[in-house]
């Protein structure tokens, strides 16, 4: 009742050749997806002219909005060095590597709800890139009154040229570190049974609080982020999403009623 399907893992718990090329496709898709994104976020580093007044607006909005100011926040969270430094790690190792994870593991043992994690992961960044192309934004550790803690500390993941380097600056709007982190702790709630499942939500809490008191993004960054990614919902809540997940150890199937 509560053991794997053996068409998805064999004897001894390894992984049988129609998983593994299973799980080779998905990486190669979602490889591709990638470069694609990371193409685009170049083209929108070309019209990064307005990021700097684009980031004015949305302090400026935040203020009207009355939300709590991120420079004061962050300088309450610089008394704490060690907390600063573990943030750090916590923005440049956990985004990634938690979310790879996850999804590798879906792709493994939950192949359905995997299709459903993907297409909504996938919508989702479809409609941050549109954000990063038409709304180019400096960051916060960019702008006065901010500390790059990544500099301070001597973990930035982008360095001290913000005009340099692989990876766009500007695309800051939305969120993607607090879009995936939400979309990967609902889909565990969802997906898995674990009493302790609940525990995932911490992930974008934490995540929150990490891209803020660093300076990497507005509050209203992650705000957008969450938004869109209510409104790709419908991908993750469609049919089928508990169609391969295991029965409860001790479930009894319901008794067939004669007439």
């Amino acid at each position: 009742m509560g053991t794997v399907a053996p068409e998805r893992v064999g004897q001894g718990g390894v992984v049988q050749p129609k998983v593994f090329w299973r799980v080779v496709r998905e990486a190669v898709l979602l490889a591709t997806l990638f470069l694609v994104y990371s193409a685009g976020r170049q083209l929108a580093a070309r019209h990064s002219g307005s990021a700097f007044d684009h980031a004015h607006e949305v302090l400026s909005f935040q203020n009207w909005l009355h939300l709590p100011n991120e420079a004061a926040v962050q300088q309450w969270a610089l008394q704490f060095p060690h907390a600063i430094q573990g943030a750090n790690l916590y923005y440049a190792g956990v985004h990634a590597p938690l979310t790879a994870a996850v999804l590798l593991w879906l792709s493994i043992l939950r192949p359905q709800a995997y299709a459903h994690v993907r297409w909504t992961m996938v919508s989702l960044t479809g409609l941050a890139l549109i954000g990063h192309i038409a709304f180019p934004l400096a960051p916060p550790r960019m702008m006065p009154g901010f500390v790059d803690t990544g500099l301070l500390f001597g973990q930035s993941v982008y360095g001290p040229d913000h005009t340099g380097g692989a990876a766009n600056q500007f695309a800051a709007m939305p969120s993607l570190h607090v879009g995936w982190a939400a979309l990967i702790a609902l889909s565990m709630v969802l997906i898995t049974r674990s009493r302790w499942r609940w525990l995932w939500l911490l992930h974008p809490i934490v995540t929150f609080a990490v891209v803020v008191a660093t300076a990497n993004h507005y509050w209203l960054d992650g705000l957008v982020a969450l938004v869109l990614l209510a409104a790709c919902l419908p991908f993750l809540l469609r049919p089928g999403l508990h169609a391969d997940r295991p029965r409860a150890r001790n479930s009894v199937p319901p008794r067939r009623v004669l007439k």
